[in-house]
């Protein structure tokens, strides 16, 4: 799993308090937009440039925009 997400469940178990409550509506699972949101930053890209198995360029932007 810590390939998958970029993190070990250890390292976001102790960053789940940082998360954003949840609001109504689908919610994307966190991990994964973390996951995309530090490969974006890592990697240098635009947003635009995401990878579609990171979510959408926009759900990234926003939450890492609210976080």
């Amino acid at each position: 799993m810590a390939q998958l997400f970029g993190l070990s469940g250890e390292q976001i178990d102790g960053i789940r308090p940082l998360f954003p409550k949840e609001r109504s509506g689908k919610r994307v699972d966190d991990r994964k937009v973390l996951s995309g949101i530090i490969h974006v930053i890592q990697k240098g890209l635009c947003w635009l440039d995401t990878p579609a198995a990171d979510g959408s360029h926009k759900t990234l932007y926003n939450l890492c925009r609210r976080w």
